[in-house]
């Protein structure tokens, strides 16, 4: 069962397989891919196709990120599919993975965290913004494979209402054993959202990567 198949993929940026590299982009709970896709508007470049997809009901999961992960399942499985399958065809246009970028907030941030962690490979680069690798306490981190230096930026608050500081914690060392080069930054009483920093380091991260 994959509740998420066939939903509604928002692009915008160059037509994929007409430019150099691409950037996923993964929405919240009660969001949709136009919400996440404003984000491309600050990350402007002319060779990049932006890709949003979608998740059924608005929800990749139903339950918190840190509930048992059979409880949050198909969604999970559904959601790492709907990525993975972008990326695919993201690399059957010709570009190649280390030209893939990704970004997600929220749930959508664990989401693609996990995506990281179980496909590791040689990406663009990762923005997680305000989310972590799924699953609760104790939930086993063996993930087989490398991320072969890929840059992965984890920004969260220190009392974010949904995602605890430990787990964002515990993802960057996750992502440091899988040989991803990590940025991690935890901004003191920020509400659940994504501030001009976070902004400003994808930035950089798209300019060093793409020029």
């Amino acid at each position: 069962m994959k509740p998420h198949f066939g939903q509604h993929i928002q692009a915008g940026g160059k037509e994929l397989g007409k430019g150099t590299a691409a950037m996923i982009m993964v929405h919240g709970r009660g969001a949709g891919p136009a919400s996440i896709l404003e984000l491309a508007a600050h990350f402007p470049h002319g060779d990049l196709s932006y890709l949003a997809p979608g998740a059924a009901n608005y929800t990749w999961y139903p339950y918190s990120f840190l509930a048992p992960i059979p409880q949050n399942e198909p969604g999970i499985s559904s959601g790492i599919f709907t990525i993975g399958r972008l990326v695919e065809q993201v690399k059957e246009a010709g570009i190649p993975s280390e030209k893939v970028f990704f970004v997600g907030f929220s749930q959508g941030a664990c989401l693609t965290s996990e995506f990281l962690a179980r496909h590791p490979d040689t990406y663009g680069g990762a923005l997680i913004y305000s989310g972590g690798l799924i699953g609760p306490k104790g939930t086993s981190r063996n993930y087989p494979g490398s991320l072969k230096g890929t840059p992965i930026f984890l920004g969260c608050s220190d009392v974010d209402a949904h995602v605890p500081k430990w787990r964002v914690d515990e993802s960057a060392e996750v992502f440091e054993k899988l040989e991803a080069e990590v940025t991690k930054r935890i901004y003191p009483g920020m509400p659940h959202t994504i501030i001009e920093d976070e902004i400003l380091f994808g930035k950089e991260l798209l300019e060093k990567s793409l020029g």
